[in-house]
């Protein structure tokens, strides 16, 4: 990724572009270059943040989706923001959804792609053979429709932290409390906007829960991309952002 990431009070995150903030929330084994192609995309007409969520940092008692949440609130208090559209995927989807739940004011829209919080066939659930190379690359390549798509820099990176024990413990610990953490009560309160973006081959967070999100949430719309596994934005950008264009262009105009 070719931007600088920014280290401020205990915060770590990275910004481009301005006008209306665009809030990216990354997965349990994401990167920020997973966003790369929506940062260049949308940063000449908005402002795109990307904070470093602390999945490694916080202590592992409270390591969970709700201190996630927490973390948020006290960024976007830091940064100063509100009325934000939040856009996360995966965990960063499910992070979202918690932390609009109980802080909607801040929130303007909330976009969601690949979210846990229903049910999800959980990458980082186990690692029984996290020492093989070719095991690591087959979890990889479940994430994705076309395996391609799981370059050796990815797989390679998603290796070396899930044969960190440090690392590992707390991905663990953080995909059994998405597990846990079932939002399908608390959906109900969400009435501002939302916009489902899926990959119809999804594996991880299959179409039936995209399906289940757009009853459960009263003011959603959910898209489909074709050929597509559990992450949009890094498989089909292009579909992605147009997607999200269309989206933004109408919640904004408003």
């Amino acid at each position: 990724m070719t931007y600088p990431i920014i280290e401020e009070d205990g915060f770590k995150y990275i910004e481009a572009g301005t006008g209306e903030t665009l809030v990216l929330l990354h997965g349990l084994m994401g990167e920020l270059s997973n966003w790369e192609l929506v940062i260049e995309h949308f940063k000449d007409r908005y402002r795109v943040i990307i904070p470093i969520l602390p999945i490694y940092d916080l202590p592992i008692l409270t390591l969970g989706v709700k201190a996630l949440s927490r973390y948020l609130h006290r960024f976007l208090k830091y940064k100063n923001l509100n009325q934000v559209v939040l856009v996360g995927n995966s965990l960063g989807g499910h992070v979202g959804l918690v932390f609009t739940v109980a802080h909607q004011e801040f929130v303007k829209a909330l976009v969601l792609t690949g979210s846990s919080g229903l049910y999800e066939n959980a990458f980082g659930g186990s690692f029984p053979r996290r020492e093989s190379y070719d095991y690591i690359k087959e979890k990889v390549e479940f994430t994705f429709y076309d395996p391609a798509t799981a370059t050796k820099e990815l797989v390679d990176d998603v290796f070396k932290t899930v044969n960190d024990r440090s690392r590992v413990i707390r991905i663990l610990t953080m995909a059994k409390s998405a597990i846990r953490h079932n939002m399908s009560k608390e959906l109900s309160k969400i009435t501002i906007p939302v916009s489902l973006i899926w990959g119809k081959n999804d594996k991880v967070t299959p179409p039936e829960v995209a399906e289940e999100f757009h009853q459960l949430l009263p003011n959603s719309e959910l898209n489909w991309v074709d050929k597509c596994g559990h992450a949009p934005m890094m498989e089909h950008p292009e579909e992605f952002n147009t997607f999200l264009d269309k989206f933004l262009d109408r919640i904004l105009l408003k």
